[in-house]
C-alpha cells in the first residue's frame, strides 16, 4: 500500500466498466491521488483536451484505458471510428506524457490484436504473425500501434510505458446495449427479455463453434495495478484466465444462470469473428504474481445478479 500513497494517478475511461474497478481498488491501497477525466469534459481524441487533462491532473503515473470498444456489429459498423478514435487517444496521450516527464505510462491493449489463426494459446512473441481477425482489425490494429509507440519511446527516451493485453471482460457494471455490447452480457439480456416476454426461444450470433477466454473485471483491475507496480519491460503481456470455452457452452451456461429454459437459435449468417481464442497467462504470473481468482460460472453468477438487481 506504501507505494501508491505518493502516486498521483490519471486513469481515462475511470468512469467505465475496467476504469470503475481500477479507481475502487487504487482507493483500496491507499492512493488519494486520482484524476478521472470524464469525456464530457476532456474529448481526449483531441490534442487540446489531452494537453488540458494533463495541466488539470499533473500526474507522476497515466492508467490508460479510456477506449472505444463493441462487439462484432458496433466494430463492423464502424471500422474507421473505431480505429481512429482509438488511435488518437493513446497516441496523443502518451506524446504528452513523454514531453512532460510522466514516471509511467500504462497502456491497455486488447486480445484482437492478435492474428486470426495465432496458435493456442496466444504467446506474447505471436502478435506480429498474422493479420488480426478482419471484423476487429482496425480496432485491434490501433491499439497495437500504442505497442511500437511504447518501445520507440522506450528506446529513444528511456520513457516507461508498458502494454498490456487482456482477454474480453465481463462482471457486474458491464455494458449491456444491446447494439454494442460483448456476448457474454447480450446473451444475459436476450435471455432476460425472453423470459420477461414469454418467449421461448432466443437467437444467438454466428454458429456456436468459435471458442473465448473471459477474464472477471475485477481480477483485470488487480492485474493491472500489479503491473503498474512491479513491471518495467518492454515486452507485451497478456492478462487472462487462460482457459477456453466454446460460445455454445458459454451462451449454454448463461442460459441456465437465468433461468431461461428455451431454445437456443443460431443465426449463422452473422459472423463467428475469430476462431479460437485463449492467451497464455505465464509471463503475468512469473513477472508480477498474477493469477486471475474467479471461476467463470462464480463471475457469471454475481454478474446475473447484478443485472437482475439493477435493470429488472
Amino acid at each position: 500500500m506504501q507505494f501508491w500513497q505518493d502516486k498521483r494517478v490519471l486513469v481515462t475511461g475511470g468512469k467505465g466498466f475496467l476504469g470503475s474497478y481500477v479507481v475502487a481498488r487504487l482507493k483500496e491501497l491507499g492512493c488519494g491521488n486520482i484524476f478521472v477525466p470524464e469525456s464530457k469534459n476532456y474529448d481526449l481524441v483531441n490534442m487540446e483536451a489531452v494537453k488540458r487533462v494533463y495541466k488539470d491532473s499533473k500526474p507522476s503515473f497515466v492508467i490508460h484505458l479510456a477506449a472505444r470498444v463493441g462487439g462484432i456489429g458496433a466494430n463492423r459498423a464502424d471500422p474507421s471510428g473505431f480505429f481512429y478514435d482509438n488511435l488518437m487517444m493513446g497516441t496523443q496521450l502518451m506524446e504528452e506524457g513523454r514531453k512532460l516527464g510522466v514516471e509511467k505510462f500504462v497502456v491497455l491493449g486488447t486480445i484482437c490484436s492478435y492474428p486470426k489463426f495465432a496458435p493456442l494459446p496466444f504467446k506474447e512473441k505471436d502478435l506480429w504473425n498474422g493479420y488480426p481477425e478482419e471484423t476487429n482489425a482496425p480496432y485491434g490494429l490501433a491499439k497495437k500501434i500504442h505497442l511500437v509507440q511504447a518501445m520507440a519511446y522506450r528506446q529513444q527516451y528511456g520513457f516507461n510505458a508498458i502494454f498490456l493485453l487482456p482477454v474480453n471482460l465481463y462482471g457486474p457494471g458491464d455494458n449491456f446495449d444491446s447494439e454494442t455490447s460483448h456476448v457474454i452480457p447480450a446473451v444475459i439480456k436476450k435471455c432476460f427479455d425472453a423470459i420477461k416476454e414469454k418467449r421461448d426461444e432466443i437467437i444467438a450470433w454466428g454458429t456456436g463453434e468459435p471458442t473465448r477466454e473471459f477474464l472477471y473485471v475485477k481480477d483485470c483491475a488487480e492485474a493491472i495495478l500489479l503491473a503498474t507496480e512491479k513491471y518495467n519491460k518492454p515486452d507485451p503481456v497478456n492478462i487472462g484466465a487462460g482457459f477456453e470455452i466454446s460460445i455454445k457452452d458459454l451462451v449454454g451456461m448463461i442460459a441456465a444462470e437465468t433461468g431461461f429454459k428455451g431454445k437456443i437459435l443460431w443465426d449463422a449468417s452473422k459472423p463467428d469473428g475469430q476462431p479460437r481464442r485463449m492467451l497464455d497467462t505465464s509471463k503475468a504470473r512469473a513477472e508480477f504474481g498474477f493469477i486471475a481468482d474467479t471461476p467463470l460460472k462464480e463471475g457469471l453468477k454475481k454478474t446475473v445478479e447484478w443485472y437482475k438487481n439493477t435493470y429488472l
